[in-house]
């Protein structure tokens, strides 16, 4: 069975990167890193892939004069190395048309919120602000506007009431670390439906129907 060729591309410390390695290095899903790029020299990313003996590319966007020069040499890149999903993995980029043309709904990233709530940067810092019970993390397609994209897979996490950013952030992250793959793997394994902007999944697993309240109901006496 040949495995789904990922091009991940990435701006900072690459712990999704990470997670994504390990999964493929373990045979828990069905795909291979070809390549990984960056815009950024000195991202942890880059370290990880080497590491993993992954091959990698520096790609930096300040040498472009327009976003759309910066995104067909990527593309380029992606095309050379026979990329079949493009991974966003804390690339902190928006991307423009002339990937989408290239990939159509076969790019994907993470976002550490449930969109389509708090979409944009500093999530955390809004989710506590406006009072939220509950963040998370969501997994989408990449579309033309900012984390609007149709959504793959969620994890929702609680917000406790001695939460700070850096506490939420890092118990987000861990649910991260678990539902990027488990995407990739549903792609892989073709179990992916677009209807609209709903993303069904072809799975024998039936989804729970039991709601999660925060904080939680009090025991029957």
């Amino acid at each position: 069975m040949n495995k789904l060729r990922l091009g991940i591309l990435a701006s900072g410390g690459g712990t999704n990167l990470q997670s994504i390695i390990d999964r493929c290095h373990d045979n828990s899903i069905d795909a291979e890193i070809v390549v990984v790029i960056s815009n950024n020299q000195d991202a942890g990313a880059l370290q990880r892939a080497e590491k993993a003996g992954i091959s990698t590319l520096c790609i930096d966007h300040r040498t472009f004069a327009a976003r759309e020069d910066f995104d067909r040499e990527v593309v380029a890149a992606l095309q050379a190395a026979q990329v079949e999903l493009v991974v966003l993995a804390g690339f902190m980029r928006i991307i423009s048309q002339v990937f989408l043309d290239a990939y159509p709904q076969q790019i994907i990233n993470i976002h550490p919120a449930l969109l389509p709530s708090f979409p944009g940067l500093h999530v955390q810092k809004k989710a506590l602000e406006y009072g939220a019970k509950f963040s998370g993390c969501t997994v989408h397609f990449v579309d033309g506007g900012v984390d609007t994209g149709a959504i793959i897979t969620q994890a929702v996490v609680p917000i406790l009431d001695d939460d700070t950013e850096d506490s939420l952030a890092a118990r987000i992250l861990e649910q991260e670390h678990k539902i990027y793959p488990q995407a990739i793997q549903l792609i892989a394994q073709n179990k992916l439906r677009i209807a609209g902007r709903r993303v069904q999944v072809t799975s024998s697993q039936e989804p729970t129907e039991q709601g999660l309240i925060n904080p939680p109901l009090p025991l029957a006496d």
